[in-house]
């Protein structure tokens, strides 16, 4: 495993999504072991139906096109990620363990941890996704509220049935992967933290996927939330995408 992640590589590995997916072709970050999986190219509606529960008004359905495929990571940046590019933890959980995902990072460290990684892999670019890009790969493919379908259980992700219990339930993150992948093998799109994106809402940034600390509602697909960059949280980390040239 060591020599794998320290060779530039491009390789196979089974989704084994729920539907059953293909294979996924799967680039490594030589430098950190920074797994990212290839995600098609295609169109998908964006936004949820009038009838879906929890539906909040700015979840307006329109059709996006993805003309090319991209890659994006595998798994929520992990503490050990950030420590190897950044040289220090800023996470609450760091006593979990490396392969806890990384939080507590606000969206202009976020962006100065992409700019040390792409100078240590020259002929590479790393940047947040685009709402378009995270939504298209959460859904891989689906066009249920959740990834899972109409429902996601505690079962499927790293959520909690309500805020107010949170610290009676699991109360903390947990390591990335430790849920089934979506059909297009991404791991953890739905809770565990959430995830910062590169779209603006005026002065705020948007934030997807839920996470540890919120319900099943907050996790959907479609659900938009916002912080200022400058903010943080126990439950706020990100994502990476992949691009040569």
């Amino acid at each position: 495993m060591k020599a794998l992640c320290l060779a530039l590589v491009v390789c196979f590995a089974a989704a084994c999504g729920p539907n059953g997916a293909a294979a996924s072709k799967i680039w490594v970050e030589p430098t950190t072991g920074m797994a990212f999986v290839s995600i098609p190219a295609g169109s998908f509606t964006m936004g949820s139906p009038p009838g879906e529960a929890g539906r909040e008004p700015g979840e307006v359905p329109h059709v996006v096109t993805m003309p090319r495929s991209f890659w994006m990571g595998k798994f929520e940046v992990t503490q050990t990620e950030w420590q190897a590019v950044m040289g220090g933890n800023p996470s609450s959980f760091s006593a979990s363990g490396g392969d806890f995902p990384v939080e507590q990072v606000n969206w202009f460290e976020v962006h100065a941890f992409l700019t040390r990684l792409a100078a240590r892999t020259p002929g590479n670019r790393f940047r947040l996704p685009t709402e378009a890009e995270w939504e298209y790969a959460c859904r891989a493919g689906t066009t249920t509220a959740y990834g899972t379908g109409p429902t996601l259980t505690r079962e499927q992700a790293n959520i909690t049935v309500s805020p107010t219990t949170a610290p009676a339930e699991r109360g903390q993150t947990t390591r990335v992967g430790s849920f089934p992948p979506n059909p297009w093998g991404l791991y953890d799109m739905h809770g565990n933290v959430w995830e910062w994106t590169d779209d603006d809402a005026g002065p705020l940034k948007i934030i997807r996927g839920g996470s540890w600390y919120f319900g099943a509602d907050s996790a959907r697909c479609a659900l938009r939330y916002t912080h200022r960059p400058q903010d943080r949280g126990f439950s706020l980390g990100f994502r990476v995408v992949r691009e040569q040239g």
